[in-house]
């Protein structure tokens, strides 16, 4: 198994680094189906696994200055209260339930991730400069300066991708990236690093939830899973600044919808 782990961390890092979110996605069926953990088992190491990897990529993004740590913070703060209610519900959902559940989120993430490459392929190269508020504030503090619509936006935004992470493990990265360009105007490689951030807020503040819940984690096994992540999260950002973000998109997205296929071809049919 642990050799196993090796090269299916490093996969998982490297879709991580390179796109910011959606990669993350993976740990869950690559720890139940690949390396024989339980489901609560497996929800619960992807959080450490998602979390470490995060922060691992996120040194490479700052490094470009495609991180903005004031939103990220707030961002990740905002959906702490939602990881909380998440990780409670899901301790009681039974594991084949949760996984279909979890396909049907892979085969969701896939058209989001689908569609976010067809709407990047008809925008003018130069879009994302124009559109650049990323330095703008997420909340004003004074009351009456305060844009409430979007503030509501952020915050409805930031207690759903935090529910997600709570309760199927993941970090939720193909919520925020997609959240922090419209809701925040960043430019794609900004919200891709910034998302990283908030990934690691989000399962750091899950993964406490959980905390002393009859867990017993397999240390080493997580450890090496951890690492290779870690490896790949490093690489992967290298990649992002090299290989066109479509062309990624595209084939992490037939991938997801393969291990959704499988997911759900094992799981649905326990519960009829």
């Amino acid at each position: 198994m642990l050799a196993l782990a090796i090269p299916i961390g490093l996969l998982i890092g490297l879709s991580l680094g390179a796109l910011g979110g959606g990669g993350s996605i993976l740990t869950v069926p690559a720890l139940v189906y690949l390396l024989g953990q339980d489901t609560r088992s497996a929800t619960t190491g992807s959080l450490l696994i998602v979390g470490v990897t995060a922060l691992a990529g996120l040194a490479a993004h700052a490094r470009e200055g495609r991180v903005r740590v004031a939103q990220g913070l707030v961002f990740g703060v905002l959906g702490i209260a939602g990881s909380w209610v998440g990780s409670r519900l899901s301790a009681s959902v039974p594991p084949n339930v949760l996984l279909a559940a979890f396909s049907a989120l892979m085969l969701v993430v896939a058209a989001v991730m689908f569609a976010r490459s067809r709407t990047a392929r008809h925008t003018p190269a130069n879009a994302s400069d124009a559109t650049d508020l990323s330095r703008q504030p997420v909340l004003t503090l004074a009351p009456w300066s305060c844009d409430c619509p979007r503030a509501a936006r952020v915050l409805v935004t930031a207690t759903a991708v935090g529910l997600l992470t709570g309760f199927f493990g993941v970090g939720g990265g193909f919520a925020v990236v997609p959240a922090l360009v419209i809701s925040l105007g960043f430019a794609m490689p900004v919200a891709v690093g910034t998302s990283l951030l908030v990934i690691a807020v989000n399962s750091a503040s899950a993964l406490l939830a959980r905390a002393g819940h009859g867990m017993h984690p397999d240390w080493l096994l997580l450890g090496t899973f951890t690492l290779a992540a870690v490896v790949g999260s490093v690489l992967g950002g290298r990649v992002a600044s090299r290989v066109p973000p479509r062309t990624l998109s595209r084939a992490f997205t037939v991938l997801l919808v393969l291990v959704a296929l499988y997911t759900a071809a094992r799981s649905v049919p326990q519960l009829l």
